[in-house]
């Protein structure tokens, strides 16, 4: 009976931590999606209705290139803006086709 119980309660953490993951969404998923779109500045932006989850995700993974943007600039030289300027233009220019991109008026448009 202890046996049945473990399992069945091994089960039931396994469930609460497993479930949330497999829906847990990644960049390029949320791209595919539309849910996000690269943005002139080199960082991510939220096209769609906002989530929890999908804040999370545009808040991080800005969080990594502006550091990576800040490292680049201090290296050579430059200013933050021209280092966000520049990926901006190689990550917009590189989006697949049906994904979101921001164009130079600052609205969204799929490429």
């Amino acid at each position: 009976m202890k046996n049945t119980i473990a399992k069945i309660l091994s089960f039931a953490v396994m469930m609460v931590v497993a479930v949330p993951l497999a829906f847990a969404i990644d960049v390029q998923g949320a791209k595919t999606q539309g849910l996000v779109g690269e943005r002139q500045d080199g960082l991510l932006g939220i096209v769609a209705s906002p989530t929890p989850e999908l804040r999370t995700l545009v808040e991080t993974t800005n969080a990594e290139r502006i550091e990576k943007y800040k490292g680049i600039a201090e290296k050579r030289g430059t200013e933050l803006s021209n280092v966000q300027a520049f990926a901006g233009k190689k990550l917009i220019d590189g989006a697949a086709p049906g994904e979101y991109i921001q164009s130079a008026g600052g609205g969204w448009q799929k490429k």
